[in-house]
């Protein structure tokens, strides 16, 4: 299978599940998907993400010799804001390595801005709170972050804020 192809084919679960199911634990088949995602045009990246995300979920330790380099994505500026949500989806449900948490952390606290998309928030609430379970001092710093938002915030941004502030506390 090409992957890139296939990412350009069509932009669907359907077809993200079909990429996901061709790579499975290969780590061969996820260096090209990882080579896509990290070198590719604009719309491929973005597509490549999503398929990132969801092997990332199913095989977490697929990841790990790559981390570094797709943290480097989400600290640009101009990353696309699936690129950013997908990788704060799998990072939420994996142990981070204590060598990336400043990295991890300094650009959570960034992605709080209520600028940017609730999902990319709420990942990155979710991804800090994770974070705080080893680092208690950030605790503090993150309550105060998430109930600046309160007033403001929508349905889903409460929601995981109530239960972010709850197992902080």
């Amino acid at each position: 299978m090409d992957i890139q192809k296939e990412l350009l084919k069509e932009h669907s679960k359907r077809q993200t599940f079909k990429v996901v199911n061709y790579i499975g634990k290969d780590p061969k088949r996820f260096n090209l998907l990882i080579k896509i995602f990290l070198e590719g045009s604009y719309r491929v990246t973005q597509r490549a993400a999503w398929s990132l995300s969801y092997c990332v979920g199913v095989h977490p330790e697929i990841i790990k010799p790559h981390l570094k380099s797709v943290l480097k994505m989400l600290e640009k500026q101009d990353a696309h804001d699936a690129v950013k949500r997908n990788i704060l989806r799998f990072l939420q449900h994996m142990e981070i390595p204590k060598r990336y948490y400043g990295i991890v952390t300094e650009r959570c606290f960034t992605l709080m801005d209520p600028k940017e998309p609730i999902a990319v928030r709420v990942f990155a609430m979710t991804v800090l709170a994770n974070i705080t379970k080893r680092e208690p001092d950030l605790k503090k710093e993150l309550r105060i972050v998430i109930e600046d938002q309160l007033p403001f915030a929508s349905a889903g941004f409460l929601s995981r804020a109530r239960k972010v502030l709850s197992a902080i506390r």
